[in-house]
């Protein structure tokens, strides 16, 4: 029976429409339109897969993150393929690899009710490892040589995204120590600027979550953009291909709505080894020993131990944040 309530074809539509205004300015036309295509026809392919797949008994919500996570991927990878240089005849080989990789890693780490974070961990290191593997293959059979080779290699979107984040950090922090410009001069930059110039407080804010965005995997703004109304999430997007966007609004605005928004978050939890224990204890109250072992037959070494150490009142030694996924993993599957 098909997923009800999965549209695939719209859903790959909307991705790619949002993804439009993230392609790289630079890229020729022809090069835009390969990376649009790319992710369109992959997410396409991929929706319809799972779309008509009747044994894994999907729902809509995982099939859509499934479409999603291989759009998001086809996006990067399409951009390092093309500032590779490699010649573009092995570009579609190289993305069906990379595709096919996803596909299959995320169906299966899913059927098996993996957290979203080790999930799409697993998924990031066998795209890089699949991506890497590809490129020295062709130099293997002396399609490449190794210059080439090592050029392509080097090519990350997401480590490039990083490295634009820290520049901007910088360039923040040396606007933020220079003298403030005279009202008029001020006025008069307001007028040549249309985030200063014509925002509401909503717009303001909405920049500045674009400037956090910039910042971030791709996949992971995803995930927020889903959750903004569908005006507001275009916004973002739009401010977002703003590639001097940080220079458009002002330190102390940008400080403003950013103090404003910590103040709507939700407070982190304290993750210390003796809330994790406790929880731990109520999630597996009621049930038996035997069938707690049956139920953690099929995990790791370590996640039993911490499990059946807590249970003793005692703490086995795992990073606090790992810990809570694992209890809150088994809190959702009793």
């Amino acid at each position: 029976m098909a997923i009800q309530g999965f549209n695939y074809q719209e859903f790959a539509q909307n991705l790619t429409q949002q993804a439009v205004e993230l392609v790289p300015k630079d890229f020729s036309d022809p090069e835009k339109q390969y990376v649009v295509n790319t992710l369109l026809n992959f997410s396409a392919l991929a929706g319809e897969a799972l779309y008509n797949d009747t044994e894994s008994n999907f729902t809509a919500d995982q099939a859509m993150m499934i479409t999603q996570i291989i759009a998001e991927w086809a996006f990067h990878k399409s951009v390092d393929l093309i500032r590779s240089k490699l010649p573009q005849e092995y570009w579609d080989p190289i993305m069906q690899k990379i595709a096919f990789t996803i596909f299959e890693i995320a169906k299966q780490t899913f059927k098996q009710g993996l957290p979203q974070d080790q999930i799409l961990q697993l998924i990031e290191h066998h795209v890089k490892k699949t991506y890497l593997d590809a490129i020295a293959e062709l130099k293997d059979k002396g399609l490449i040589d190794i210059g080439l080779m090592e050029q392509a290699s080097k090519q990350s979107n997401i480590d490039a995204m990083m490295q634009q984040m820290s520049e901007e950090q910088a360039a923040a922090e040396q606007q933020q120590a220079q003298p403030q410009a005279p009202p008029q001069e001020q006025t008069a930059a307001a007028a040549a600027n249309p985030v200063q110039s014509s925002s509401t407080p909503k717009v303001m804010k909405l920049a500045t979550v674009a400037l956090l965005f910039q910042k971030m995997k791709q996949e992971k703004v995803q995930t927020f953009l889903d959750k903004f109304n569908t005006d507001d999430a275009q916004t973002v997007i739009k401010y977002m291909g703003m590639q001097d966007l940080d220079t458009r609004v002002s330190v102390p605005t940008t400080l403003k709505c950013l103090n404003e928004i910590r103040t709507y978050l939700p407070k982190p939890q304290e993750l210390s080894p003796s809330k994790i224990v406790l929880k731990l204890q109520k999630v597996t109250e009621g049930i038996e020993r035997p069938q707690l072992e049956q139920m953690l037959k099929q995990e790791r070494m370590k996640v039993k131990r911490l499990v059946f150490n807590a249970l003793e009142g005692e703490f086995y030694e795992v990073a606090p944040k790992v810990a809570n996924i694992i209890a809150t993993h088994i809190e959702d599957s009793v």
